[in-house]
């Protein structure tokens, strides 16, 4: 719970940082909104390249 706790925080201060992909409401999670966002403003540094969704969108 601690970890989940200090990484929600961590995304609203990235939130901050990254504006527009709405950190702060979703942290990080594959939801709708962080999807249109992707689609609208492309990966930024915190996305992971490895992970699928990311890949198949910068091949796009």
């Amino acid at each position: 719970i601690v970890a989940k706790v200090t990484r929600d925080r961590l995304l609203v201060e990235l939130d901050q940082q990254y504006p527009g992909y709405g950190l702060a409401r979703h942290k990080g999670y594959g939801t709708p909104q962080h999807r249109a966002a992707l689609a609208h403003l492309g990966p930024c540094l915190l996305h992971r390249r490895s992970y699928r969704p990311i890949r198949e969108l910068l091949t796009m």
